[in-house]
């Protein structure tokens, strides 16, 4: 369900599945290919969600940011922390990206928690129940395991491919979601 807040529509390309029971409120913008699968909430409310090409957010997964700051006048000081998902991005079952930054060919594990400001570069894996706490930088091709969150080590090229891959694998099943109408029983 696409819901308008204040002024801010969301933006969905084309071939983008928004599941059943999925949630996209105001300021998200969803690139081609991409899918949000069943019961996510993207919530867009103060300030912007921007999602890649082929980005799959599977079941569950709550995507929100940080509000800017103002002055006594209205003027906004800062840019608050939107959210940026980049391309080919594979994000698990029941994670929370909260107000950060995943850079192109990233997956995150199910369960896992991304906290405001973090920044996780291309080409990287955040284990399933990870908690990558406020503020934390990781650089390409990390491996990022545990609560708190630590680089593990580089990630090998067959690692790096299995991301590529696991992007592609929910292009294909989300195209098959949209070719076959849901159905209740």
């Amino acid at each position: 369900m696409l819901i308008k807040f204040r002024d801010k529509t969301p933006k969905v390309a084309k071939n983008v599945l928004i599941a059943d029971g999925a949630k996209v409120i105001g300021d998200v913008e969803i690139g081609e290919d991409s899918s949000v699968w069943f019961n996510c909430v993207l919530r867009g409310d103060v300030n912007s969600i921007k999602i890649g090409k082929r980005t799959n957010i599977q079941d569950l997964t709550t995507l929100h940011v940080w509000h800017k700051t103002y002055d006594a006048q209205g003027n906004a000081l800062d840019n608050g922390y939107p959210v940026e998902i980049g391309d080919d991005v594979t994000i698990g079952h029941n994670c929370v990206i909260h107000a950060c930054i995943l850079k192109d060919r990233v997956l995150v594990g199910m369960n896992a928690i991304v906290m405001d400001g973090a920044l996780i570069e291309e080409d990287s894996i955040v284990g399933a129940g990870s908690v990558v706490t406020k503020g934390k930088k990781f650089p390409p091709r990390s491996l990022i395991l545990g609560n708190p969150a630590k680089f593990v080590r580089e990630l090998k090229d067959d690692e790096i491919a299995f991301i590529k891959e696991s992007a592609q694998n929910y292009v294909c099943f989300k195209n098959d979601f949209i070719a076959e109408p849901f159905i209740e029983i």
